[in-house]
Order: structure tokens, then C-alpha cells, then sequence
């Protein structure tokens, strides 16, 4: 499955970007992340902040969404990292649709992290949210709810690189799930 990001605005018109970010759960800490954005030009288009959700880096997971030029978003990532934000994912995405699927099998065998890496790859997904049920631990079948943002039209797309991923992993794939529907 080519999982290739298409051309988009190469002629430097502002386009959305989404940066997600960790941050220390710490007085300050997500103004002055804004700092740089603010500096380098981008337009705040949406802030989600995820305080009673914390990483597995005991940091808060908040997702910001700017619109910039592509030379200007460069610039901003850039000054993000050079301020020690911990920047986790940046780039332009367009998303417009959501899908919920269920993976069953042995997830944490066949290393759930990788998984998750692979399908966020894919330019045509992001992962919203995750919740995983392992009821005897590691050593069985486990369960898992992806709620994945997709781009306009590549739903189809999006859920053909879980699929791919599944059938090498001996995964199973229900979908979609009421209130995630194509």
C-alpha cells in the first residue's frame, strides 16, 4: 500500500498543520510553547490539551493546530525544538473523517507500539484515540479501539494499511464501529 504524502500547496500559500507536543505539567509551560509559533508567524487555528492525560514520559499530551507557509512552519518546529518543547509529530494534515475499528489478537506480542507507528506513518491517519483491554495480560488475546482522524476521501485508504497490517500480524479487524462509520 503506498502510504506517500501528496503534493500539497507547493506554491507556499498558508496551509494547516498540526504539531502535537509534550509538555511538563508545569505553571507556564504551554504559553511559553506558544511563544514560538506566535514569533515565526503561524495563525493559532486550535489548542486541545489533555491535562488528566499523561504520556508514558510523565508529560501532557497537547495537540496544536497553526496555519503557516511551508518555510514558516519549518521555522516554527524549529524554534519549538530549539526551546526544548518537546515536539513529538509535525507536519500538514488534512483531516475531515473519523473511523473506529477494533483489533483483536495477540496485540502486545506483536508489539502493539509498532503497530500504532505504522498506521500514524501513513499520511491518510491519525490516531484520536486508543484504548487497549488485555484481560489475562500479555500472554493472550487482547483487544483494541482506534479512533483514527482520516483525510477527506482516504478513509478507504487509511483502512486498507490496518487491514495490511493486521493480516501480517495474524490480527483481526472489525470495522467500522457505530459512530465511527465510513
Amino acid at each position: 500500500m503506498d502510504c506517500t504524502d501528496p503534493d500539497t500547496t507547493a506554491d507556499g500559500d498558508p496551509q494547516p498543520h498540526t504539531i502535537r507536543l509534550e509538555l511538563a505539567d508545569q505553571p507556564g509551560q504551554l504559553l511559553d510553547a506558544l511563544e514560538p509559533i506566535s514569533a515565526n508567524g503561524g495563525n493559532l487555528l486550535s489548542i486541545f490539551h489533555e491535562r488528566g492525560n499523561i504520556t508514558p514520559r510523565g508529560r501532557i499530551p497537547v495537540e496544536v493546530d497553526v496555519e503557516a507557509t511551508p518555510d514558516r512552519f519549518d521555522a516554527i518546529v524549529t524554534a519549538l525544538r530549539d526551546e526544548g518543547v518537546n515536539v513529538v509529530q509535525a507536519g500538514a494534515e488534512h483531516y475531515a473523517e473519523e473511523v473506529v475499528v477494533l483489533l483483536v489478537g495477540h496485540l502486545v506480542d506483536t508489539d502493539l507500539s509498532d503497530t500504532l507507528r505504522r498506521i500514524e506513518d501513513c499520511p491518510a491517519a491519525s490516531i484520536d484515540d486508543f484504548s487497549l483491554n488485555a484481560p489475562a495480560g500479555r500472554s493472550d488475546t487482547s483487544s483494541a479501539r482506534l479512533r483514527m482522524a482520516t483525510r477527506a476521501g482516504e478513509a478507504t485508504t487509511a483502512l486498507s494499511i490496518v487491514h495490511e497490517i493486521a493480516d501480517e500480524k495474524e490480527l483481526q479487524v472489525v470495522e467500522p464501529l457505530a459512530g465511527g462509520a465510513v
